[in-house]
């Protein structure tokens, strides 16, 4: 807003309020709730803002794009009340979230590419158990089309007992072998499985890896996928360049504090 912030000027709550695109309750409140310093009243007891009121709104606005509406208000709470180390702390981790979602985009893009290349049909061991199997007299056609839980296991770096745990929470559905009632992942299964180890490696529950999976099964596969994708490196370099433009503006607020100090 073009302020002079030089001057006395006193703005009435109005005046502060449509600079913004605001209503003068939603000016009010923001003054409660520790986002705009506090105004001075008159001797009828209204309020008097200053252009430096003018300079905390714009920066709360442009805050609340990239840190969202809690973070926006703690951190300008914070710098009203001159705690700026605790300002600086939400502020970056605001960024290290942002960096943690970067990070899991990746990792699900790295486990897509991975379920995209041709891997073997059968591990040496579940095609050992086959072939004994089959050399009791028995055949378990499964086998030749899936991997048995310890094979799988071993692939990923993982107990046997985590794979279990993950079918339990839904990540993963393996069928049953008609004869020994061992569990066979299927490629769809290993798909399922590779995409969770690696978003489990990022450090993420199992309650959002879920959703993802889910995406996954319902997309069809991994092409219809690439729109997502695409839609979600966009809005986190929406939220990238958000981050830096509150920044800015929230420089500009404080330089205004310390000027007027």
């Amino acid at each position: 807003m073009a302020y002079d912030l030089q001057s006395r000027g006193k703005l009435r709550p109005v005046d502060l309020a449509r600079g913004h695109g605001l209503s003068t309750q939603a000016v009010r409140n923001y003054e409660e709730a520790g986002i705009l310093p506090a105004a001075d009243r008159t001797v009828h007891g209204y309020r008097t803002y200053t252009p430096l009121h003018a300079r905390a709104l714009d920066a709360f606005l442009a805050l609340l794009p990239g840190h969202g509406h809690r973070t926006a208000t703690s951190v300008m709470r914070a710098v009203n009340e001159g705690a700026m180390a605790e300002a600086f702390r939400l502020i970056d981790e605001s960024h290290a979230q942002l960096l943690d979602d970067r990070r899991t985009l990746e990792a699900v893009e790295g486990a897509l590419r991975d379920l995209g290349r041709p891997g073997p049909a059968v591990t040496a061991t579940a095609t050992a158990t086959a072939a004994a199997t089959a050399t009791a007299g028995a055949t378990v056609t499964s086998a030749s089309a899936g991997r048995f839980v310890g094979p799988l296991a071993r692939e990923l770096g993982i107990r046997p007992a985590t794979l279990r745990k993950w079918e339990r929470a839904g990540l993963v559905r393996p069928s049953r072998d008609p004869l020994t009632g061992y569990r066979v992942y299927g490629d769809a299964d290993v798909r399922d499985a590779k995409l969770a180890h690696q978003l489990r490696r990022g450090g993420y529950p199992l309650a959002r890896i879920a959703p993802v999976i889910e995406q996954v099964r319902s997309a069809g596969g991994l092409e219809p996928l690439e729109a997502t994708l695409r839609d979600w490196h966009d809005r986190l370099s929406a939220r990238g360049r958000a981050l830096l433009a509150g920044a800015a503006e929230l420089e500009a607020y404080l330089r205004a504090r310390e000027g007027r100090g």
